[in-house]
């Protein structure tokens, strides 16, 4: 069941939709970009609801399944159960 987005998360798609876009430029051209900050991303170390970076196509994981990965658009290490703005179903 679809529901109406609200005004937040509105605003929040206008700043992640530019560093999606970087990301996808990167892996596209090769060239290396800068990453945005956890706080600019609003990340967290816990999920939000049933969504977690671990369930993100931007999440790359650690060498254990609990171990902490990396994101391709958040610089530093990332929780598999964290969550940010920028969190995009696999």
């Amino acid at each position: 069941m679809n529901r109406p987005i609200s005004r937040k998360e509105a605003l929040g798609g206008l700043i992640v939709l530019p560093a999606l876009a970087a990301a996808f430029a990167v892996g596209a051209t090769g060239t290396a970009e800068a990453k945005g900050t956890k706080a600019q991303f609003k990340y967290q170390d816990h999920p939000n609801g049933k969504q977690q970076c671990s369930g993100c196509a931007l999440f790359v994981p650690g060498k254990t399944k609990t171990a902490a990965g990396v994101c391709k658009v958040v610089a530093g290490p990332i929780s598999p159960h964290g969550w940010c703005t920028a969190y995009a179903p696999k």
